[in-house]
């Protein structure tokens, strides 16, 4: 290659992640501009935590506060919900079967829910985010943390929770903290208080220190990291990655095929990651490959089973039909398509080439492959050197 040559390569790396490093710069412009809000650490008697969306793990999430003694209010709209924490503690519609602290309440009153909270936790659908984050803001108190635990890409802008909320709730005019938890964790076995170890990014890391002492328990191990970018790739991309191991697991490929399947789509999702500025100290840790192999071979993986059925020989719209709860991985697939040769600078084609994986589930999502086509188009492309 030659010296001209080289230039030009690096000039396209520079341009093509130009959306989420202007982001940060501007962070950091913010921060130097004396803009940084210090999040104060409250006893837990003293403190109050609003949960918005009443899921399941919104409601595990409630828990663990509620077991370290915090006021937890819980945001929903569902009345049933409202009634059944309130009157017998415990979600009727999500992990019923579980009991929530007596300081766990739920109200659908977002003035009531968000009066003088010291920290919101946002457990909501990624794809409805934008527009509940939108009506509550106004209702969060000024400096107030966010703590998100959505996982995903916006199909219509095609953004990360990071910048959804930067948008909505964190603007120039009020900048508040923004926290991400990721790590391998089914809300069940957070409910039955199984041991979990996740992780918590904040571009302060002082805030994520702080908010993951509020969590962390003998039973709920919390690692901090300010490597939000890492954090939120493999949270949007693990999902994708699931539904085609579910694919595979569905179609009886065998263990062989699975596990070549998750590793190479863990190295596809690392190198978007790094493209973007995110660490590989991040990819193999509890947010990268933690939570990717909680999601590619869990029993109580949504994603995972979406695919396991596709591999049997449903469609996509019986399967969401049956399904209680969202899998992000659906959503997330189809805008990737559209997402990442837009970042890449390059066609749909081309991109194709250097992650095969993570392009080629949305095509089968929507009828347009078969997940056996999806399989041998793989398995028909040329040896390459392991990246």
């Amino acid at each position: 290659m030659t010296f001209c040559e080289l230039c030009k390569l690096h000039q396209a790396q520079w341009k093509t992640g130009y959306r989420l490093r202007s982001y940060v710069n501007q962070r950091r412009d913010t921060k130097k501009a004396g803009h940084a809000v210090v999040f104060m650490l409250q006893t837990p008697s003293k403190a109050k935590i609003t949960v918005i969306g009443g899921g399941s793990f919104g409601t595990a999430m409630s828990k663990v506060f509620g077991m370290k003694g915090y006021q937890v209010c819980l945001l929903v709209r569902d009345p049933n919900i409202v009634s059944g924490i309130n009157n017998d503690r415990r979600n009727p519609k999500y992990l019923r079967e579980f009991a929530l602290p007596e300081c766990v309440t739920a109200t659908s009153n977002t003035e009531l829910a968000l009066e003088r909270t010291d920290l919101v936790v946002h457990a909501l659908p990624v794809q409805v985010s934008r527009e509940v984050l939108a009506k509550v803001s106004p209702f969060i108190p000024s400096g107030v943390p966010v703590l998100s635990t959505s996982k995903g890409l916006e199909v219509a802008s095609h953004k990360f929770m990071f910048e959804i909320l930067q948008e909505t709730i964190s603007t120039d005019g009020n900048r508040r903290p923004l926290a991400f938890l990721s790590g391998p964790s089914f809300a069940k076995e957070i409910m039955q208080e199984l041991p979990t170890a996740v992780v918590i990014a904040c571009e302060k890391l002082e805030t994520a220190k702080q908010i993951a002492n509020m969590l962390s328990s003998p039973t709920f191990k919390v690692f901090t990291t300010t490597d939000y970018i890492g954090v939120e790739v493999a949270g949007a991309l693990k999902n994708i990655i699931a539904i085609a191991a579910g694919m595979a697991e569905g179609m009886g490929l065998g263990m062989n095929a699975i596990a070549g399947l998750v590793t190479r789509g863990c190295s596809e999702m690392r190198r978007v990651a790094e493209y973007l500025g995110g660490s590989p100290v991040t990819l193999s840790g509890l947010s990268g490959v933690g939570d990717t192999f909680l999601t590619c071979f869990g029993p109580l993986s949504r994603n995972r089973t979406v695919g396991y059925r596709l591999g049997k020989g449903e469609r996509l719209d019986e399967i969401l039909k049956t399904s209680q709860e969202v899998a992000e991985g659906v959503a997330t697939a189809k805008a990737v398509v559209e997402w990442l040769p837009s970042i890449l600078n390059t066609t749909y084609t081309r991109a194709l080439v250097r992650f095969p994986i993570l392009l080629s589930v949305a095509p089968i999502l929507e009828g347009k492959l078969t997940p056996e086509e999806g399989m041998q188009q793989l398995m028909a492309m040329p040896p390459t050197v392991e990246d």
